[in-house]
């Protein structure tokens, strides 16, 4: 079953049977919520499939948002973890910091923070990093990048190192913008996320 947080008023009953299995909570940007794809075209829509091919008895809930920043996710995890009770949570967040130029340190931070409120409620957590282009300057996209590795290690958390991984250097796997995977792009992004993700599911 794959859902999308938030719920609608009056789904509650609906979705808390559906959340019956194990849940892994997706919690990014736009690169998460599928912007500018077509319904069941995201890489966590792919990975419900999966779960499903693969007999795993997983529900895939989706809260991630476009534009969402790590400020955004840590001040909104709390309630998502509340409804949710999610076995593993996909920390999919960062990209829009660094588009932004924001502090690194301030990224941090909120990431530390959400794997902190994730670990609370005795959930897993992957971590998915994310690159930025080189003219941002090679000491921020050298820190912005390492930070994923090392708030990893620092708190033992599964890591994919690089979302986009396989496809980055590959325009025609991007939307006009640039910015934004085709549909195409999907599974690759998939497969990334997989390699972490695989040897903590049942």
């Amino acid at each position: 079953m794959f859902l999308v947080l938030p719920l609608l008023p009056g789904g509650a009953r609906a979705a808390d049977a559906a959340l019956a299995a194990p849940v892994i909570l997706v919690f990014g940007d736009s690169l998460s919520a599928g912007y500018g794809l077509a319904q069941g075209q995201s890489w966590p829509s792919l990975l419900e499939t999966r779960l499903r091919e693969q007999r795993l008895n997983y529900t895939v809930v989706n809260a991630s948002i476009s534009g969402e920043t790590t400020a955004g996710g840590r001040s909104r995890i709390d309630a998502a973890l509340a409804r949710a009770k999610p076995a593993i949570v996909i920390i999919a967040l960062g990209g829009n910091d660094g588009l932004r130029g924001l502090p690194v340190s301030a990224m941090r931070a909120n990431l530390a923070a959400m794997i902190d409120a994730a670990r609370a409620r005795k959930a897993q957590v992957l971590l998915a990093g994310m690159r930025l282009p080189p003219n941002y300057g090679f000491e921020y996209t050298r820190d912005f990048e390492q930070s994923y590795a090392d708030l990893a290690r620092e708190h033992q958390t599964a890591l994919t190192p690089f979302l986009l991984d396989g496809l980055a250097e590959r325009r025609d796997l991007f939307q006009a913008d640039g910015i934004h995977p085709v549909a195409a792009a999907q599974p690759i992004i998939l497969d990334n996320v997989w390699k972490a993700l695989k040897p903590r599911l049942k």
